[in-house]
């Protein structure tokens, strides 16, 4: 099966959930109006896709109406493919032109930081790059052993210290083997801990402190790794995390266990931030970038 079947099928909750029930509604109203636009604004928003996002859809299909462009019911799905893929815009591909590049990933623990550290180091490796990962994760139990596990699934290596070593000096070892290594790829998997902040963001700011003092001609992604099935909830955490650190780019993991990827809209609206990569399932190839068209036409194919 490939990616594209993939995410088809991983989003297909989404799919029932949104377009399946847009296809019983159209077959209610003879012509657009109003009351037809309230019934698909209910439908959006249940869909995790926002309020303003979902208000922002519904104005460009007024537009569509006012000028003669949209008519009919059945013409509606056609008009919310390009609404929708132009809201969302292109993921665009990881700043990686230094070599070393560095790759911060951060996040809540159980947003699947840890896996989508292991694909990307795998999707890094077949492109030809060599690729060198920190664990800097230090507080979670068996945070390291479970990205030892993912770097050998991917062929990558691992630079560690004992559960409760200092990050920001695990960091400082991994940037030393990268260079010995002569390595193109430094990832950095850094603590989950979103209910003391005030420590997360000095635990990051001595991170990007080694990083600039050893690195300071590396290309940087900052990468935020968000678990679809949250839905509205991702945002708040993408807000808090914004505050700690410069955000890139955002991984968007478990779209296959959702029927509200709708969220996918509302995070680009309300962020301002390009989905990289996204997530459907646990295997190692289970991620791929993102790609606005490929993402719209698993919706409405």
């Amino acid at each position: 099966m490939g990616f594209l079947d993939k995410l088809r099928a991983g989003l297909s909750k989404t799919k029932n959930a949104i377009f399946g029930r847009i296809d019983a509604l159209l077959k209610l109203f003879v012509r657009v109006d109003e009351d037809l636009l309230e019934e698909l604004e209910e439908l959006l928003i249940t869909a995790d896709v926002g309020v303003g996002t979902t208000e922002e859809i519904l104005d460009a299909l007024r537009d569509e109406i006012k000028d003669g462009r949209l008519k009919e019911p059945e013409q509606i799905k056609d008009s919310l493919r390009v609404i929708l893929a132009e809201l969302i815009g292109e993921g665009g591909a990881l700043a990686l032109d230094t070599t070393p590049s560095v790759i911060l990933v951060i996040g809540v623990n159980g947003a699947g930081k840890t896996t989508s550290i292991g694909k990307i180091s795998k999707r890094l490796k077949k492109a030809g790059k060599k690729v060198v990962v920190a664990a800097a994760d230090t507080f979670r139990a068996a945070a390291i052993d479970q990205l030892a596990v993912w770097c050998e699934r991917a062929g990558v290596d691992l630079v560690k210290q004992q559960e409760g070593s200092d990050p920001a000096a695990v960091v400082y070892d991994a940037i030393q083997y990268t260079k010995k290594k002569e390595a193109d790829v430094l990832i950095i998997d850094t603590a989950g801990r979103l209910h003391n902040k005030k420590n997360l963001m000095d635990e990051l700011a001595k991170i990007n402190r080694v990083i600039g003092r050893e690195l300071p001609e590396a290309a940087r992604e900052n990468l935020l790794v968000l678990d679809a099935t949250t839905g509205q909830n991702a945002i708040l955490q993408a807000k808090e995390f914004s505050h700690a650190a410069e955000i890139t780019g955002l991984v968007l993991n478990k779209l296959d266990g959702t029927a509200k990827g709708g969220i996918v809209l509302s995070i680009r609206r309300e962020l301002g931030l390009p989905v990289k990569f996204v997530g459907v399932g646990e295997k190692i190839d289970d991620m791929q970038e993102f790609e606005a068209e490929e993402f719209v036409a698993a919706l409405f194919e």
